[in-house]
């Protein structure tokens, strides 16, 4: 994984958690669940970028 590629994940789980907190903050349920969503598709893109590794054998 590309350092570039472990900023922008990081970036957006970031993003997502601070959705998520603002969302708790202001009982909007809606953004919340954008938060969380956002972290998971970082989670998903991580875990991706670290099975193609694994496979080069980096």
């Amino acid at each position: 994984m590309g350092l570039d590629d472990k900023a922008e994940n990081a970036a957006e789980k970031l993003g997502g958690k601070g959705k998520e907190a603002v969302g708790k903050a202001t009982d909007d349920e809606k953004l919340e669940a954008e938060g969380k969503g956002d972290q998971f598709k970082a989670n998903m893109k991580e875990a991706g970028e670290n099975v193609k590794d694994a496979f080069k054998g980096d």
